[in-house]
């Protein structure tokens, strides 16, 4: 079952957080001791007690006796004092904090000597079909190709995918905005560049969507929020700078779900064109669903936490996640400022490289960049490769361990719940076991190909504990919004959406922020050591490592690996709809992880099998 950050935030965020209350619950509980006040009125807070300490180290689960809790008081109370003075400082979300995030560990040294891109020789369409959309779902090399050889112009292009894009929006709800004005001007400049025999790139006037917490001039930047609709952010990001300058044509700000959660957004639910009755999976729900549907040549899109992976997947297209401190986010919403990345999201893997290609790089404003190469060589010898494959992930679902039986007063609502948690549990595990001969096949492809597979295991580390470093760092992106209350005008609500998960993270302490990072450093040197046996590692994409790498900050190619049969698992009727994902027609993925800043290599060994098995030409069926 596709796991994306909702459902990842569900298992596995929700852990480590019992001992980790202290601070912000003398902020909540002395909050909740005074009269309500009306939303965005100033708070008056009575001050700190020390039976408000009691409480609060009660829920922290540490012992603080009473005498030790008086002498406290002054301190805290000049603490909390110091909140309301850093509130009033205009903190808009693009300010980030005063700390840069490296994933590497001491010692390691990275390639910053950038070589020319090496392509294939593109697959050249001798014949341009009488009807332009038999050409909606051909490759960015073959499209390029195109265009480069003036068989199709970059305006015709242009017309074609918007018209597409206007077509299945109402199917699969997929634009928050056409750039339309922007993209005929941009892809006539194109036209004219060509005819003066200037060609910038492979991605020469090709028709591209950004996910829509990319800023750009004079349109909403909405971050698929309810109550940013309206907002306008007076400069363009760097990613679109950059494709600017490589010739691409940006046509569409696409679907994410609200702030970088899952599939809904401010204007409904996108959907998974091989299958409209599912969500597309988020948070890079329009790119994903939008490049599927033939309706982009390729998207950018960004994750955190599964948000190019889990879409990917779940719309059968192919992801790019590259190394944490690659392409700057310059001009882009900050969810987690260590963990967020942006990343292309297209039909092929050669695709993605050439897309990387023009984006990555400093910048000059995000510190994160580093100064390292993509050098991009599609005839790289992978069979050089060291090739790992994380073997549990391709192992069997263990035995269900018994649920405890519910107390013979349960209610009526909470047999219910039990029973939906149920079925969930029995609908993972059935299409989680039908989809493990997907996985194997690909280890069999692999080692049909001449790879040696070399089986590898991930660290044994508290991974799921370190997770709530996201959610205390989006709680302090958007902290604006708890505070005033304007966290309410989110259209989801749930104990399981933004919302909640902001006012949760006012219980994280500092220390145990401090203390997550630490473990943080541990699990990137053990990662490091994993990388030291291998070049590339081939995994399962719904598995733990997608909680380890993006903790790391290593990068991943997300395959598609064929569709399910129509033996497939049904998802039960009975279970809500964000859990009804797979079933017959539907795509599975494949993985494969390198080392940081080895993109290339994963991208190497991906291309390779990815041509071997043909699976990137599998598209979904529209209606005309």
């Amino acid at each position: 079952m596709a796991l994306d950050r909702r459902t990842f935030l569900t298992v596995s965020g929700r852990f480590g957080l019992a001992s980790t209350l202290f601070p912000g619950a003398l902020y909540t509980l002395a909050a909740q001791a005074q009269q309500q006040q009306p939303t965005g009125a100033e708070v008056k807070l009575p001050p700190i007690t020390a039976e408000m300490i009691g409480q609060a180290a009660a829920l922290a689960g540490v012992s603080i006796v009473p005498e030790y809790r008086q002498a406290m008081l002054d301190g805290l109370n000049q603490q909390r004092a110091g909140y309301a003075e850093i509130r009033k400082l205009d903190l808009p979300n693009s300010v980030a904090p005063a700390f840069v995030f490296d994933p590497l560990p001491p010692g390691e040294n990275v390639n910053s000597q950038r070589e020319k891109p090496v392509y294939s020789r593109a697959p050249g369409i001798r014949t341009v079909p009488t009807n332009l959309e038999d050409l909606a779902f051909a490759t960015v090399m073959e499209l390029g190709d195109l265009i480069r050889r003036h068989k199709v112009s970059s305006v015709d292009f242009t017309a074609m995918y918007t018209e597409r894009l206007k077509r299945y929006d109402p199917l699969l709800h997929f634009v928050i905005t056409l750039t339309t004005e922007r993209a005929m001007a941009q892809a006539r400049e194109a036209d004219a560049d060509l005819a003066r025999g200037h060609y910038r790139s492979p991605l020469h006037g090709l028709p591209w969507g950004a996910k829509d917490l990319l800023a750009v001039k004079g349109y909403p930047t909405t971050w698929g929020a309810g109550g940013f609709e309206h907002q306008r952010i007076d400069e363009d990001a760097t990613v679109v700078k950059r494709l600017d300058a490589a010739g691409a044509v940006l046509i569409a700000k696409l679907t994410l779900g609200a702030l970088a959660m899952g599939d809904y957004w401010f204007g409904g639910r996108t959907r998974n064109p091989w299958n409209p009755t599912q969500g597309s999976s988020g948070s890079s729900a329009g790119p994903a669903s939008a490049t599927s549907a033939g309706c982009v040549a390729f998207a950018i899109g960004s994750e955190t936490l599964g948000s190019i992976s889990s879409p990917s997947t779940r719309c059968g297209v192919t992801g790019l996640r590259p190394t944490f401190g690659f392409v700057p986010r310059t001009g882009a919403m900050a969810l987690s400022w260590t963990m967020d990345k942006l990343g292309p999201i297209c039909r092929a893997v050669e695709d993605c490289a050439a897309v990387l290609e023009a984006i990555y790089g400093p910048d000059g404003e995000d510190l994160s960049v580093r100064n390292a190469a993509f050098n991009w060589n599609a005839d790289l010898n992978w069979k050089s490769l060291r090739v790992g494959y994380l073997k549990k992930t391709f192992e069997a679902e263990e035995p269900a361990r018994p649920t405890p039986p519910l107390p013979a007063a349960a209610t009526e609502a909470q047999k219910k719940q039990r029973r939906q948690h149920e079925l969930r549990t029995a609908a993972y595990r059935a299409q989680r076991e039908y989809d493990r001969k997907y996985d194997l096949a690909a280890l069999a492809k692999l080692r049909s190909m001449g790879v040696n597979l070399i089986p590898v295991e991930l660290p044994d580390l508290p991974f799921e504990a370190m997770t709530p470093l996201l959610t205390a760092e989006a709680a302090a992106a958007f902290d604006e919004l708890t505070i005033t209350g304007r966290d309410k005008l989110l259209t989801r609500q749930g104990p399981e959406d933004w919302p909640n998960d902001f006012r949760v993270a006012r219980f994280y302490p500092a220390v145990e922020y401090i203390q997550a990072n630490r473990a943080r450093s541990l699990a990137i040197a053990a990662m490091a050591k994993l990388f030291q046996q291998t070049d590339v590692i081939v995994t399962s994409t719904n598995s733990e490592q997608l909680v380890v790498t993006n903790l790391t900050g290593h990068p991943a190619v997300i395959v598609p690996n064929g569709a399910r049969g129509s033996d497939a698992p049904v998802p039960p009727p009975d279970i809500p709809i964000d859990d009804q994902s797979g079933g017959p027609g539907t795509p599975v993925s494949i993985t494969f992880l390198a080392g940081h800043y080895q993109d290339a290599r994963a991208c190497a060994l991906a291309r390779a099998y990815q041509q071997a098995i043909g699976f990137e030409k599998l598209h979904p069926k529209l209606p005309t």
